[in-house]
């Protein structure tokens, strides 16, 4: 049976790019920390379905739970770079981005004694144009990137990009870049990767994409965040619409996912590329 990819991008609440113009930086520290509830909480689930996962980890929240990232490791699991402080790629230059991911990868390896493979943007956000970002990962040691979801979307997006793992050749090297998952109906990619797709969209669409991708004989990547299954978290004062995207849905995530991993095997992205 196919096994697909769990993935788990280790960020607080208050991290969600859609929060920036009303969460600064500088006020992050002020904020009540709930990652490590929740990751045990995923931890467990994972467990109780035999299944095996990638986290993708902020350095800055590595930094101020290592024993969020050490758990994580102690229960068989990849630890990946999510970068340092959950900017997006479009927003950088790119001696910045290479401080941020050369910095990431070193803590988390000091933290679990294992090295670091792979990436993935904060928000998606290598889009077309940012492909210097890619050589930028090759030469910091990365061997794969999970940045480019093939979907044409606001904010984000690579759109006509390969929706299946593929080999990108740069003049570096060359990396595996591992895309989010999708459906295609009436001639268009649909995301079915999860986050907040996952908890809008039916159910039966992600059913039907991990079916599809297994008819491909290939992995479908899943991904979700640690503050989706915590309902109790503080309310941001934000906009209507940027308000219903953050909190719909997250009373039932939890349920959802022990569906998911009922149905489908799932295991790290680290495990492909050995295989690749």
């Amino acid at each position: 049976m196919q096994r697909h990819h769990f993935t788990i991008d280790v960020e607080e609440y208050f991290h969600v790019a859609a929060f920036a113009p009303w969460v600064l930086p500088a006020d992050w520290s002020r904020w009540p920390s709930r990652v490590a509830r929740s990751v045990d909480r995923l931890l467990a689930l994972l467990a109780d379905h035999e299944a095996r996962a990638t986290f993708f980890v902020l350095g800055w929240l590595a930094q101020r739970h290592p024993e969020v990232v050490r758990n994580i490791a102690a229960a068989g699991h990849e630890i990946a770079s999510h970068g340092w402080d959950h900017a997006r790629v479009t927003g950088q230059a790119p001696v910045a981005f290479r401080t941020s991911v050369r910095r990431t990868k070193q803590l988390l390896e000091a933290l679990t004694g294992s090295s670091v493979l792979g990436f993935r943007a904060p928000s998606f956000s290598i889009i077309p144009g940012q492909e210097w970002a890619l050589d930028v990962l090759i030469e910091e040691g990365y061997r794969y990137d999970s940045s480019l979801f093939p979907v044409r979307r606001r904010g984000y997006g690579y759109p006509n990009g390969r929706r299946e793992p593929h080999w990108i050749d740069r003049a570096g090297g060359r990396l595996l870049e591992v895309p989010p998952a999708t459906a295609r109906w009436g001639g268009v990619t649909i995301p079915a990767g999860g986050g907040a797709y996952f908890r809008v969209f039916p159910y039966a669409l992600f059913r039907a994409a991990f079916r599809d991708h297994e008819r491909r004989g290939i992995p479908a990547t899943f991904y979700i965040h640690p503050w989706e299954i915590d309902p109790e978290q503080p309310r941001v004062a934000v906009p209507l619409l940027t308000r219903l995207r953050h909190y719909t849905g997250l009373a039932r995530t939890e349920v959802r996912l022990g569906r998911l991993l009922s149905e489908f095997r799932f295991g790290t992205i680290a495990a492909t590329v050995a295989r690749a």
